[in-house]
């Protein structure tokens, strides 16, 4: 009785079906998500190869990336077979790295021209994370980035922002310009009263230090809300 193909050992079946050999042959967009995610296991368990367990893994967040890239390892471990811390890091580590080739190739002292400029400096530190932190770029008089910074790191409901940090800072990169920018853990892009007391606050001190607040995003998830881009700077 011939054995259901989602049960053979992956070394049975046909070379250029093999994910690793399909990927030497035909490259690597010639693979499903699923073969790429049996690659980064390796092996599958006693009931299913790596293919066929990297297809329920992907089945069970809707073969949706962004669902498995926001899975705690706990949840991976727990809800499968096969998968233990190692292989549940591997596949954490390689959403990260994803995520950051994603918002990496800017050189240094990257010029800023837009909000989506500035949100692909930031979005590598403040997507995917579960507690707010507050950031800042400062800029030169020809709006190139000379510095990026974590100004505080708080908790799923706010971040401490001190005004006073923030221009001592300035003064001593002789900053200006300044991008400020936070996250919302909630996925809610909207900002509060408080982000638009603080906004406000920063813009007046700048302005008096010969400064100027050029943005403000906030980032939750994929998306971001720029107050420049909204008329509020």
């Amino acid at each position: 009785m011939t054995e259901p193909n989602d049960r053979k050992n992956i070394n049975s079946w046909a070379e250029e079906d093999r994910p690793r050999e399909k990927l030497l042959m035909q490259g690597r967009r010639a693979l499903t998500d699923a073969e790429l995610l049996a690659i980064l296991l390796g092996s599958g368990n006693a009931d299913e190869n790596a293919v066929a367990l990297s297809q329920r893994i992907l089945g069970y967040f809707n073969d949706d990336l962004e669902q498995l890239n926001d899975a705690a390892i706990a949840t991976l471990i727990k809800n499968f077979k096969g998968i233990g811390e190692a292989k549940a890091i591997t596949i954490a580590a390689a959403m990260e790295l994803g995520l950051r080739r994603k918002y990496s190739g800017y050189k240094d002292k990257p010029n800023i021209t837009c909000s989506s400029d500035a949100h692909r400096l930031f979005a590598p530190h403040l997507m995917d994370i579960q507690h707010e932190e507050f950031w800042l770029l400062f800029l030169n008089r020809a709006n190139k980035v000379t510095h990026k910074e974590q100004l505080s790191k708080g908790g799923v409901a706010g971040t401490v922002v001190d005004a006073k940090l923030v221009f001592k800072r300035a003064l001593e990169l002789q900053a200006s310009g300044i991008i400020l920018a936070h996250n919302h853990p909630s996925g809610n892009t909207q900002p509060s009263q408080q982000d638009i007391l603080i906004t406000n606050q920063l813009r007046d001190g700048a302005k008096l230090l010969d400064m100027s607040i050029l943005d403000h995003l906030i980032i939750a998830e994929n998306e971001y809300y720029s107050f420049a881009d909204e008329g509020l700077l």
